[in-house]
């Protein structure tokens, strides 16, 4: 095991895991088999969130309490859009409460929450599903590669 802190640049192998301060896992990893292999700002988990790895010790872990401004954010209502119904993937039958993966021009994915449907038209909140919430960020840098 590596004895050296985190670093902007460094691979390394994380558990974490997500959750509602006080509630359950939105995710977590601590169960795989394998951690997760990670290069520190190549986008796999959101900058807010990275922020907080900088400097861990390999071999420890912890939790960090974070208030939505340092997570995932406020809502935005801009990011609540009302689509036409052919701009959902014809293969989903659509539910009021899903989550939806919608394909970007640039190839790149966009999920978002459906919340209402009518005849035509699809309401979707594209904010992140965390966003407004206090999340509770648990870690554990496995090792830097």
């Amino acid at each position: 095991m590596s004895t050296r802190t985190l670093n902007p640049g460094d691979t390394f192998l994380l558990r974490y895991a997500l959750r509602p301060r006080g509630g359950d896992d939105v995710i977590s990893n601590f169960d795989d088999a394998q951690p997760e292999t990670i290069t520190f700002g190549d986008g796999t988990l959101a900058p807010t969130l990275e922020q907080w790895l900088l400097d861990l010790v390999p071999g420890e872990r912890y939790v960090f309490l974070l208030e939505p401004w340092q997570a995932f954010g406020e809502s935005q209502s801009d990011l609540i859009q009302t689509l036409p119904k052919n701009d959902v993937p014809a293969d989903i039958a659509l539910e009021v409460d899903q989550l939806v993966e919608f394909a970007m021009p640039n190839g790149q994915t966009l999920a978002g929450h459906i919340l209402e449907i009518s005849d035509d038209a699809v309401k979707v909140d594209f904010n992140h599903p965390l966003a407004d919430l206090s999340i509770e960020f648990e870690v554990e840098i496995v090792d830097i590669l």
